[in-house]
């Protein structure tokens, strides 16, 4: 049965046929493992790489976005989060590609360019060969705009590149926009064929009894998942991580109303209210732990309340808002990697994808949210290859915090789980 089943569904999903180039010549630059990531995206032709922070996801969709266009002549595009643009612009400088950065039509050059994912409604995209979608987990928005608007923007460009470090692991509706955006499969084909709706939940959805092993050997055809390099046989010289370190704080709050002690936060209401309550508590416990410090802090915060607070305790920092101009949230971040300011305060939707911070290994969560992802997003920031020191993770709760606590814990195991998965079945397709 679960043999038959298996063939089935192989038959039934659709193999991504590559459309690419199959000899190429690569930059010495890129290590063996890159070079051999990049030659199989290449040779797809509409490929994801889905490759851990640091092993250099800027420079392969660089050599990839630089190869095609010398291929194509026509312009590839890169889409990035905002500050990403100019940090991957100065690693093109390092590794002699040159990058433009653009905010219209009128700014592209015959090249390689690049711009800001909230510039996608300035392109025309009929003018490019190809498009690199840099941390494409903005995918996650299946059912917005954004998320719509650049596949659809998109359909027509014949080499398409999705660079991430990991997809949501709690989430397997955004491996199907990655489908749906390299033309392999729509996200609710994907669904009905290896998935089973959840009860009344229309997010929650799980692989049917016997689809697991044929949803990853059908997802390793158009996607690689490598965590270190000895995942695709190479050796992992210069790729070790240094050790991680949470810590967390809690902060005692009064009982609530008819009851003796403080009764543990279950509904997001009453979260918020949890967190709404207990800011002044919590920013000065961190105020107390960063402001006598003479390291670089990097402090998360989900509240504006939070992230106001904190930049007020602690004199020496720099806060980066939603309300900022692009120009100041670019350059903060940016002068942040640079080591002109000790202390950065932002929140993780907006310097939580892409930005390199191994400058810094001390960082503080104001708060924890449900969300795995933004949590891991931006532990990844500093916590990443290339950081020579270890990270210490300050998170600051309250003691009805426990909930919160436990799914965060499972979905990182989800996360470990999924990732074991994926690279079983990535080393059958690449051996």
């Amino acid at each position: 049965m679960g043999s038959a089943y298996a063939d089935f569904l192989v038959r039934k999903s659709r193999i991504h046929i590559p459309a690419g180039f199959d000899s190429v010549d690569l930059s010495p630059s890129l290590y063996r493992f890159q070079q051999h990531i990049v030659k199989w995206a290449l040779k797809l032709g509409k490929a994801a790489i889905f490759a851990d922070c640091g092993l250099g996801k800027t420079l392969m969709q660089l050599e990839w976005a630089r190869v095609v266009n010398e291929n194509t002549r026509k312009p590839v595009l890169i889409l990035a989060p905002l500050a990403v643009s100019k940090q991957t612009h100065r690693e093109g400088k390092r590794f002699k590609i040159p990058v433009s950065i653009c905010r219209s039509m009128d700014d592209v050059k015959r090249g390689v360019n690049i711009t800001n994912y909230e510039m996608l409604h300035n392109f025309n995209f009929g003018a490019f060969s190809g498009v690199v979608l840099d941390e494409s987990s903005i995918l996650k928005s299946y059912s917005g705009a954004t998320r719509n608007a650049i596949i659809e923007s998109t359909a027509a460009v014949p080499y398409r590149l999705a660079c991430t470090a990991t997809p949501s692991p709690n989430d397997y509706m955004e491996l199907g926009n990655h489908s749906e955006f390299l033309g392999v499969m729509s996200r609710t084909g994907m669904l009905a064929t290896f998935f089973n709706h959840d009860g009344g939940e229309t997010s929650k959805w799980r692989l049917k009894g016997h689809a697991e092993k044929p949803f990853w050997r059908w997802m390793s055809t158009w996607a690689v998942m490598v965590s270190k390099p000895s995942d695709l046989g190479y050796d992992d010289s210069g790729y070790t991580l240094p050790p991680i370190n949470r810590y967390f704080h809690e902060i005692e709050t009064a009982a609530q109303e008819g009851v003796l002690f403080a009764v543990e936060a279950n509904s997001l209401s009453e979260r918020r209210e949890s967190r709404k309550i207990s800011v002044s508590d919590r920013v000065e416990r961190l105020a107390n732990i960063v402001n006598p410090d003479s390291e670089q802090w990097l402090i998360w915060g989900d509240l504006n309340a939070e992230t106001d607070a904190a930049e007020d305790a602690i004199p020496d920092s720099i806060q980066v808002k939603v309300s900022d101009t692009d120009q100041h949230k670019e350059s903060a971040m940016l002068e942040f990697s640079d080591c002109q300011h000790r202390v950065l305060v932002t929140k993780p939707k907006i310097g939580g994808f892409g930005m390199n911070w191994q400058n810094c290994h001390q960082m503080a969560f104001m708060g924890l949210s449900d969300s795995f992802e933004a949590t891991y997003q931006a532990e990844r920031r500093c916590w990443r290859y290339g950081q020579s020191l270890p990270v210490d993770v300050h998170t600051f709760v309250t003691d009805r915090d426990a909930a919160v606590i436990r799914n965060i814990d499972r979905k990182r195991k989800q996360s470990e789980e999924m990732t074991a998965a994926m690279v079983a079945a990535m080393k059958e397709t690449h051996d």
